[in-house]
């Protein structure tokens, strides 16, 4: 695959991420007390909930301009890395507490392994996103 067939894969993937992260920083608006409980301790809660709302926003948009896409791929690289303990306690406390509904647990195991091509997918758009 040439420089250009691997910038536009890059391309389309970045537009699919985005829309992703746009949405999950929309929900983190509009239904804050979904993400709230699932910050780790030590955190301020709230301020966590909209400050990674207000990240993922940005990211999505910097995703969408070819002229930030490479720094807004590394940023979504970072961010997949910065939320996955929220998501491992989340995970935890459905599997810790027997009345949470059995696909709640399923979605909350699923979604680990999927940080992994979620992180892969965000370093190749930093790599061939176009100067």
């Amino acid at each position: 695959m040439g420089r250009s067939a691997r910038a536009r894969r890059a391309s389309t993937i970045a537009g699919r991420i985005a829309l992703l992260l746009g949405a999950s920083g929309v929900l983190h608006m509009v239904r804050p007390g979904t993400f709230v409980r699932i910050v780790p301790r030590g955190l301020p809660a709230r301020t966590t909930t909209y400050a990674s709302g207000v990240a993922e926003l940005a990211i999505a948009a910097g995703l969408l301009v070819p002229r930030t896409r490479r720094r807004a791929g590394l940023a979504a690289a970072a961010l997949f890395l910065a939320v996955f303990p929220a998501n491992v306690k989340m995970a935890r406390d459905l599997l810790d507490n027997p009345r949470s509904p059995r696909p709640l647990r399923i979605v909350a195991l699923l979604r680990l392994p999927l940080q992994l091509p979620l992180l892969a997918w965000a370093l190749r758009i930093a790599r061939h996103a176009r100067p």
